[in-house]
């Protein structure tokens, strides 16, 4: 203990350094061991010891993640690493792989600032790397690339030295294609990875050795001595070689000196995620990591600790927390007062007197806070652009509680368990009184319901997984007219298509209600909105739109928040089925209303927005959409035929063909609802021998010939009429 006292005062002397402090996250694909090098890290820091780096998994505390063998939540560790005399803080986050937890990495992105990609030399870049690679870039986080398993290459692939290095050198390239087709414009201003100049390290974090062009000049080794170290095949030899090229050295070096410190990154890094005046004091606060200025405090972790309650992590750009401060939370009226702060180092928390800016910091006290809040001292400050996800929650389960006596408990615990990871979705199912728990995947929900009973201490059981879709429509409808139950007040709306260009700037979020309207008009009629509809927008509710098109009626503009009321209700619940809805554009084009606004309440106006819309999506015809995963299969060319049999008779087709050496990888689409149990059967259908992984791919139109089951099986299990809905169901009310 006595060891980390002393790195908590080291830690603590270099937090008010900006200049000496680097963020960063470490991303892969699952199994393409992150945790193996945070360890060694950790170890060549002096916080574990050596024996035990690679075997401990430091920053994997959680029972489950030890017994699966995989990160599933990122895990924050702060450490001290001298480079060239003088001291440097590393707030490292170590992330999860596995696609069902990638929302962990999306927000471990807003904190960080550089992003250590890692790479299995033998499988190469894969789907997950794709997709934790252009999070980082979109989050503005500079990355430099680690390639892992280099042993592997030598004596399981069995290639000579030159042989090795053609096949590093081809992946260096696969990455920088990569980069470069995800932007362009970072990648001609040198973000791109390089061993030359040395923003690329080999390695193998398994048994503590790596290599950069760097080391190479300081210590002598060269690649062919590598080779020959890792032929000899003598542990031995594999020591003495990690003497001399020590993993946490080449790569805490290649941080140091190639990724961002917070001064240098800040600037870019707001601009890409604060939409704020550019002028304004807390802008310049936030850009210089001024630890004067105004509190700006950007929530990407919530956690339980058993004795302190709420422990929110996450990134500071502006000021300094301390205990006791009285701060605003983005989206509530009430002020929060902090009660501790501090640092993790793995699955401990340690507490500090005082976290500058430019640090990533850990904070009790903020119950207002949920993941993605933005935390100040200045009232009404333009809060941070919120987290958006590479994949939605696709799969749900129904949760129930074993025993009646914990139904309070388990509403409480739901709710605990939302706050912790936006990417699961939790809704009351009215009609059968369910809990719905909607996540990224299978395994997804089985971690969260094993965390219910282990953690919180309640008993559930859950149903078998099922498939979320999404209703759209294909077609155009209206003026349809929607009216008051007192028949006094009348909206006529059109329904259509939401234009592909908007909904794809919706999504990558960069069309939002909090922009400024000038800027949101231009990008929209630059993505295919015509003036006035662009000038009209009034809500965007997750890829549907609301616009007023209307001149000059009276009270209207009191109105609108009862009308947008009834727009969110049927786009969180379509007409088909009450499924959420998707690309849905609805103008409002005229509209009668009571001159008494008692007649124009809530009763009466909810219910005739709504009604108007539902009608128009069953006219525009209204069809249903569903999610999709690209799957990736690794698999021997003689069990080739087992597995294209699998895909093609799960409704999937296949994209694409390679072979290398005597394996085939396979690149395919399928429906998620096809996809459940298809690990055993993969199985079975290769005799245990493909690798596979998937990713999420988007929604698609279900086929005309499954829609009229698969509807009436919805609304069957919602409790709902079993027939199809009519126009007139709604119109005639």
């Amino acid at each position: 203990m006595a060891r980390n006292d002393k790195m908590v005062d080291r830690v603590a002397a270099l937090m008010s350094q900006p200049k000496m402090i680097r963020n960063i996250g470490i991303v892969a694909h699952i199994d393409h061991g992150k945790t193996t090098l945070s360890d060694n890290l950790l170890a060549g820091a002096g916080m574990l010891s050596k024996e035990l780096a690679g075997n401990a998994c430091w920053t994997d505390s959680d029972e489950e993640e030890q017994e699966r063998g995989i990160t599933i939540d990122s895990a924050n560790v702060s450490m001290v690493h001298e480079y060239e005399d003088q001291e440097y803080l590393i707030n490292l986050i170590d992330t999860p792989g596995h696609v069902d937890f990638g929302g962990d990495v999306t927000r471990a992105m807003r904190a960080v600032d550089g992003a250590v990609v890692v790479i299995d030399a033998v499988e190469g870049t894969m789907p997950q790397t794709e997709t934790v690679l252009r999070q980082a870039l979109k989050e503005h986080v500079k990355p430099v690339l680690f390639i892992n398993k280099v042993d592997r290459l030598i004596n399981e692939l069995q290639v000579d030295g030159q042989e090795m290095q053609i096949r590093l050198g081809k992946l260096i390239d696969h990455v920088n294609k990569l980069i470069k087709g995800m932007n362009e414009e970072r990648y001609k201003a040198g973000w791109r990875v390089d061993a030359a100049e040395g923003t690329v390290a080999f390695g193998s974090a398994l048994y503590n050795w790596a290599i950069s062009v760097p080391m190479m000049q300081k210590t002598g080794v060269t690649f062919q001595q590598i080779y020959d170290y890792n032929k000899a095949d003598d542990p031995e030899k594999i020591r003495e070689l990690a003497d001399k090229c020590p993993l946490h050295e080449v790569l805490n070096d290649m941080v140091i000196r190639f990724l961002p410190s917070p001064l240098q990154a800040q600037e870019g890094r707001v601009n890409a995620i604060w939409h704020g005046d550019k002028e304004t004091k807390i802008a310049k606060s936030m850009a210089s990591a001024d630890p004067q200025g105004d509190l700006a405090f950007m929530v990407t972790d919530i956690t339980m600790d058993p004795h302190a309650g709420e422990v929110a992590t996450g990134r500071l750009f502006s000021g300094s927390l301390k205990r006791g401060m009285e701060v605003y939370v983005s989206g509530t009226s009430r002020t929060n007062r902090i009660q501790q702060v501090g640092v993790f180092m793995g699955p401990k928390r340690l507490e500090v007197e005082n976290i500058p800016a430019g640090n990533i910091a850990a904070v009790t006290g903020l119950r207002d806070a949920i993941v993605g809040s933005t935390v100040t001292t200045l009232e009404g400050m333009e809060p941070f652009e919120s987290i958006t996800h590479a994949s939605e929650p696709v799969v749900t389960v129904a949760v129930e509680a074993k025993h009646m006596k914990d139904l309070p408990k388990l509403v409480e615990v739901l709710r605990q368990v939302a706050k912790e990871d936006p990417t699961l979705k939790i809704t009351l199912d009215e009609e059968t009184g369910e809990h719905l728990m909607a996540g990224m995947g299978e395994l997804h929900l089985e971690v969260i319901a094993h965390r219910i009973e282990r953690d919180k201490g309640v008993e559930i059981t859950t149903t078998p997984p099922i498939v979320v879709y999404r209703e759209t429509i294909r077609g155009h409808a209206g003026p349809v007219e929607g009216k008051s139950p007192n028949r006094h007040n009348r909206f006529y709306v059109e329904v259509e298509p939401l234009e592909e260009g908007v909904r794809d700037l919706i999504k990558a979020g960069e069309i939002s209600m909090r922009m400024p309207e000038v800027e949101r008009r231009e990008k929209l009629m630059a993505a295919g909105l015509d003036k006035d509809e662009a000038k009209g927008i009034v809500d965007i509710f997750e890829s549907n739109v609301y616009i007023d098109v209307t001149k000059g009626i009276q009270h209207l503009n009191e109105t609108m928040e009862l009308i947008l009321e009834g727009f969110q209700e049927v786009m969180k619940a379509g007409p088909l089925s009450k499924e959420p809805c998707m690309g849905v554009k609805v103008k409002l084009v005229d509209a009668k209303l009571h001159e008494d606004a008692v007649h124009r309440g809530p009763a009466q106006v909810i219910p005739a927005s709504r009604q108007g819309i539902q009608a128009a999506m069953l006219m525009a015809d209204d069809t249903l959409l569903e999610p999709y995963q690209k799957v990736f299969i690794q698999v021997p060319q003689n069990n080739m035929g087992g597995a294209t049999k699998e895909i093609q008779g799960r409704r999937g087709i296949i994209i694409d063909m390679t072979s290398e050496g005597d394996m085939t990888i396979i690149e395919s689409r399928a429906p998620v609802s096809e996809l459940f149990g298809f690990a055993g059967d993969i199985r079975s259908a290769t005799e245990g021998r493909a690798m596979w992984s998937t990713e999420f791919s988007g929604f698609d139109t279900l086929p005309t010939n499954l829609t009229a089951e698969i509807v009436s099986g919805i609304r069957e299990r919602k409790g709902l009429k079993k027939e199809l809905p009519q126009a007139s169901d709604y119109l005639s009310m």
